[in-house]
């Protein structure tokens, strides 16, 4: 049985093509993504050991390299001092102070470089020889005053600017110049994520980044000395609320991190690599299932000359071994390619990757043959078991058995109960339970696609008798074996079922922030930091005094309780807040919110069982002091307007530092370029600021919505093209069954141009018949996932982008065309005597 198998493998080799092409695509996948993230982690790894060379021990604030949390102080003291007594320990070689922080460098336009989050600054601290071990120099020379400044290589290549050219930053809301005394190359992540990165000489970080301390002393150790030992040594002098590690447990923790990341990056990857091997499962199942049938005469006498049903099976699933083997191999292979594929476009997107080999590692080679392997075998399983039910006097009987009334009826109840139970699910308020229902929906819909084929291809029936002879032929071939094109179109619905859900959920999800800000904000800027780090209320006071402005009002921050619980306390100015925010108030006004008051959010007002005129006592963090105030009213919370607002006459007594989330801006005349330009200037043209109108905040939140779109239309894109593969393989596989009936049309007079239109005809209603189910479902569970998202965003409503839809209807029938150029050439170039005696 065995020899049996390989020789049908061998005998169908051209046949069996596109199933190998289906499991190899979703084994690369699969292996590609394993290899990319293996080497994208060990790459960051070594890069991140070699950026702790120079640390044998860490000296940082009680807490370690994270920042104290809000409304938290550390009275930690990284000082100078602390750094020669650091150097002074037994077995020191040297120690050096590092700080950073947000640094935004103007490129020659003006225009922020390094995007709001990636744009620091560090100091350059020089050993007793004038080096610093962390940055290497190509060009000029390390920043010596506080007129000069150091520019990572890739920035400077990508903003043209060269040692000796005068360059504008800002660390503190103040724009300053330097000149660019060199350009160093540095593995510092941010950099290679397209952050840019400064260097001041010591003294000014320690000024414009640190005031006056180091975020992290780092000792290195002297021959002889282990890190252990070390850390000994400098525990002798540590100050209050200050911690230190060794340079291997910081690395450590650096490859867990990296670890998380990785495998974060690669679950998400391999989830729509699932998605893909899920699709090929129908391929390879159709495959099966139209082989079997064609091999009824063979198998019947089989059984006849004595072969058990056990050996019939296996005889099917070694078939189904030996292809997933092979396809199992190819799709590693190609996996390899896959990896430096994803490697070069993310590159070539600007995202800095270190250098590193690529990393083939065992467990790769492994799931790469278990899953090609396991998933053909799998959807080879049932064909195998049908095949062995063939009694042998089916040899006596005709090839093309129809299927079995019985076996429609029985897949029909049974898809119904299971669309049923998953429509259930969708209603429930659990999310994950959703999820599930939207799953179980999917699996419903797939197992009735047969029963739904016959209306829809009855609904096409206009449109093909246009097409004369070979439209209603097409239309015959359609429904003559509805599980088949059933099957064939079940593997398209899925990945426009997935790809239709995101694209409602998506716009639906913009358009929702777009009345969110239309709704919520009658400012026509806000002004902020990129970084969102807080403002001086210096920004406020220069924007209040320009002319062209007429009501300004800052969004001042404090941290408290109120009514006893945790609170977030926004200040704002009584007298022009009402003229730049629009509120649904339940209760009181806005006008209210003067002297002595508070306005609360629903959420708030209820959980402390508030009421418009009542008393509350709020409890400030800096200070600890207390005010007692009246609630001049209750409004419902958004995204963009939620919490606490007091007047910044009560917020300001209490506050350590007085600085600003924000600036609310209205213009006289409204947003304008004319307007922005004269903010712009007004505040010095000031790369750290971000001013923004109502169509760039919801533009911002919106674009990073796009983005994501465009990210999963490229990794479903995997999936639909193993479906265009499966129309190919069944309309392929299809006139190979069929050519005795070609010939026969042939030899009645269908010429080859008609032969070639029934198929292409036939094709394009299987797609088309794919494409309509999955928007159709798409568009059901873009509309159930969007009550969950509803629930958090008021302003959501569902949102159909007609002419996407559209597009991918168009994109469905352009597939069929393609899909069905070679098996069309394929019948059309039948011998009609030859296909006449084929049995």
């Amino acid at each position: 049985m065995f020899r049996t198998a390989l020789r049908n493998v061998l005998a169908h080799k051209a046949r069996l093509l596109m199933t190998v092409l289906a499991v190899m695509l979703g084994v690369a996948f699969v292996s590609g993504t394993l290899v990319f993230t293996d080497t994208f982690g060990s790459a960051y790894k070594n890069k991140s050991a070699k950026s702790f060379d120079h640390v044998s021990v860490a000296i940082e604030p009680d807490g370690g390299r994270d920042r104290p949390e809000e409304g938290g102080k550390s009275t930690a003291r990284l000082t100078d001092t602390l750094v020669r007594k650091a150097a002074a320990v037994p077995g020191a070689r040297s120690a050096l102070g590092s700080v950073s922080g947000f640094t935004a460098l103007a490129d020659k336009d003006g225009k922020l470089v390094g995007g709001n989050w990636g744009s620091r600054g560090a100091n350059y601290y020089p050993d007793p020889e004038g080096h610093d071990p962390r940055w290497t120099f190509v060009r000029g020379k390390a920043p010596a005053s506080a007129h000069e400044v150091a520019l990572d290589s890739r920035t400077a290549e990508r903003t043209g600017y060269r040692v000796g050219d005068s360059v504008r930053f800002s660390t503190n809301g103040s724009v300053a110049r330097a000149e660019v005394a060199g350009v160093f190359d540095t593995d510092d992540g941010n950099v290679l994520a397209g952050g840019s990165l400064l260097l001041f000489d010591n003294a000014t970080a320690l000024r414009v980044l640190g005031d006056g301390e180091y975020d992290e002393i780092d000792v290195k150790a002297a021959p002889g000395t282990s890190q252990s030992a070390l850390l000994h040594s400098v525990r002798g002098v540590l100050p209050k609320d200050t911690e230190a590690r060794t340079g291997a447990a910081l690395s450590a923790e650096q490859d867990r991190m990296i670890e998380r990341q990785t495998s974060s990056t690669s679950q998400v990857l391999l989830v729509f690599a699932g998605i893909a091997l899920f699709v090929g499962i129908f391929i390879i199942a159709n495959t099966f299932t139209m082989l079997v049938a064609q091999r009824t005469r063979e198998l019947a006498l089989l059984r006849a000359v004595g072969a058990s049903r056990r050996q019939v099976t296996r005889s099917v699933l070694t078939e189904a071994f030996l292809i997933g083997l092979v396809a199992a191999v190819a799709g590693g292979v190609l996996g390899i390619g896959v990896a430096v594929l994803l490697q070069t476009l993310l590159r070539a997107g600007g995202a800095g990757l270190p250098e590193g080999p690529l990393v083939l590692a065992p467990r790769t080679v492994l799931v790469s043959l278990l899953i090609g392997v396991g998933v053909t075998m799998t959807a080879a399983w049932l064909p195998g078991r049908r095949a062995a039910k063939i009694p042998p006097v089916a040899a006596m009987n005709s090839v093309h058995a129809a299927p079995t009334v019985r076996g429609l009826v029985v897949r029909n109840a049974l898809g119904s109960l299971v669309v049923a139970l998953g429509t259930l699910l969708l209603f429930m308020d659990d999310n994950y339970v959703v999820s599930a229902g939207a799953g179980i929906v999917m699996v419903g819909v797939i197992i009735l696609t047969p029963l739904l084929s016959r209306p829809f291809v009855a609904a096409a029936e206009p449109l093909l008798r246009l097409f004369g002879v070979a439209g209603r032929l097409a239309r015959l071939n359609a429904v003559r074996n509805p599980r088949r094109t059933a099957s064939t179109a079940s593997a398209l619905m899925i990945g426009l079922t997935l790809i239709t859900a995101m694209t409602v959920v998506a716009t639906s999800t913009s358009g929702a922030i777009d009345r969110m800000a239309a709704d919520s904000l009658k400012a026509d800027y806000t002004v902020s930091m990129a970084n969102y780090e807080p403002l001086a209320p210096q920004v406020n006071k220069t924007v209040a005094g320009l002319p062209e402005v007429t009501a300004s009002s800052p969004v001042r921050t404090a941290y408290g309780e109120v009514g006893g619980s945790p609170a977030r306390l926004s200040g704002v100015d009584p007298e022009s807040i009402g003229s730049l925010v629009a509120m649904d108030l339940d209760s009181g006004s806005l006008r209210g919110l003067r002297g002595d008051a508070i306005l609360l959010d629903r959420d708030t007002a209820e959980e402390r069982g508030l009421r418009t005129g009542d008393d509350v006592t709020v409890e400030f963090d800096d200070d600890g002091g207390r005010a007692r105030l009246r609630v001049a009213g209750v409004y419902r919370p958004n995204d963009l307007l939620n919490g606490v607002y007091v007047p910044t006459s009560v917020v300001d007594p209490h506050l350590s530092e007085i600085t600003d989330e924000k600036v609310l801006v209205r213009m006289r005349g409204g947003a304008s370029d004319k307007a922005e330009d004269a903010l712009v200037k007004a505040l010095g043209s000031n790369p750290a600021l971000k001013i923004q109108d109502r169509e760039a905040i919801s533009g911002e939140i919106g674009g990073a919505i796009d983005m994501l779109l465009k990210m999963l239309y490229g990794l479903l894109a995997m999936a639909v093209l193993i479906a265009v593969l499966g129309v190919v393989n069944t309309l392929a596989m299809s006139v190979f069954e069929r050519r005795h009936e070609i010939g026969m049309l042939r030899a009645i007079g269908l010429d080859r141009a008609k032969v070639k239109r029934m198929v292409r005809l036939e094709s394009v209603v299987i797609s088309l018949f794919g494409a309509v189910l999955g928007v159709g479902l798409g568009l059901f569970l873009g509309w159930v996932a969007g009550g969950a998202v509803g629930r958090e965003v008021p302003t959501y409503r569902m949102d159909v982008p007609v002419s996407r839809m559209l597009v991918f209807l168009l994109s469905a029938a352009v597939v069929g065309v393609l899909a069905a150029l070679w098996p069309a050439r394929g019948a059309a170039r039948l011998n009609p005597l030859q296909a006449i005696k084929a049995e």
